[in-house]
């Protein structure tokens, strides 16, 4: 069965955050101010095991569930990753398994995650220009690292999309060199409007550069046509280039909210299940797993989460002042 809520609104994703840990520090994400050497990270016996992840997607396929995207932190970090895709791939009714990762590991992990089952990546990539790159990571690394993760998983046969999170005055000068470098390399890139996710990024509207004037900066350059959507609930708007090399996609959260599309659920890297990116609080699944509960109970606790769910924060942006879960935390 596929599970729907309170706005009609289908289940089919789940994203699993596998580690709240990360080597970057991006200031729209984890602040090294927020997240120094001093931070304390969620302990290791609160961490879902590979089996405990590994049961809640087969019984969230239960309720709709078709595919699966692991974040993080960065998901790369968790130890035996590799082992984990291998085993989510032999759940019957999932169709794809994805995974985001900043690409700082992803050249010596390719291979094997392609041989495990992974379908595709999502790397996020904030600028080609190294020192601008270097300032958004927080931590100084170098572009070229994430450049031959990239050509690794292109090379092992993974499917591949790059993200770019947009801040005014931080970024915006590299809108153009991405898309002529993404159209060069005929890869898929999609620009995300700078969200309020979390408590500690800081957010300010005034530094939000929405989908149209993102457009018109690559609009003076290349023509650009709309795309019709690939799928129902696509969380970004396409255009491709006028002459067929490929495509851009803009995810506009801020401005042109898609609530009423979100097919989504979250599983933190400890067992708690979110219904919205900016949620405040999840339900906790750990009892049912690390109990004697079986697969019904479970099942009865994901069917009954989505049936209640009701969220449309950005939709309500602004009317909604509820502490909200870091995306680190969340997965994105």
């Amino acid at each position: 069965m596929t599970a729907t809520d309170t706005l009609h609104r289908p289940l089919h994703d789940l994203r699993i955050s596998v580690t709240d840990r990360c080597n970057f520090r991006c200031r729209y994400c984890m602040p090294a101010e927020d997240f120094g050497p001093g931070h304390n990270f969620l302990p290791r016996s609160e961490i879902l095991s590979f089996e405990e992840i590994v049961r809640v997607a087969r019984v969230a396929t239960g309720v709709g569930v078709r595919k699966l995207r692991l974040t993080g932190g960065e998901p790369l970090l968790r130890r035996g990753i590799e082992d984990l895709v291998a085993m989510l791939s032999t759940l019957d009714g999932i169709e794809e398994i994805a995974l985001t990762t900043n690409g700082t590991l992803l050249a010596h992990h390719a291979e094997a995650l392609a041989l495990a089952g992974l379908a595709r990546v999502t790397v996020s990539l904030d600028a080609l220009d190294p020192l601008v790159f270097g300032h958004m990571n927080g931590v100084g690394a170098r572009v070229e690292r994430v450049l031959a993760g990239i050509e690794a998983a292109r090379t092992f046969g993974l499917g591949v999309k790059v993200n770019s999170v947009i801040q005014r005055g931080v970024n915006e000068s590299e809108i153009l060199p991405l898309a002529r470098w993404a159209r060069e390399q005929q890869l898929t890139l999609r620009f995300i409007e700078f969200m309020d996710v979390g408590e500690t990024n800081h957010w300010n509207s005034a530094q939000v550069i929405d989908a149209q004037e993102i457009l018109s900066i690559i609009g003076r350059e290349f023509p650009l046509d709309p795309l019709p959507p690939t799928h129902a609930g696509e969380t970004a708007r396409r255009w491709g280039f006028a002459d067929r090399r490929g495509e851009i996609g803009i995810i506009a959260s801020v401005s042109q909210p898609f609530c009423r599309g979100c097919t989504r659920l979250r599983l933190s890297a400890d067992g708690q299940l979110f219904t919205c990116l900016f949620a405040s609080h999840g339900h906790d699944l750990r009892p049912q797993l690390r109990g004697r509960a079986d697969d019904s109970v479970l099942h009865s606790a994901l069917l009954g989460l989505w049936q209640s769910r009701d969220d449309r924060y950005s939709e309500q942006r602004g009317q909604v002042h509820a502490p909200k879960a870091e995306m680190s935390y969340l997965g994105g």
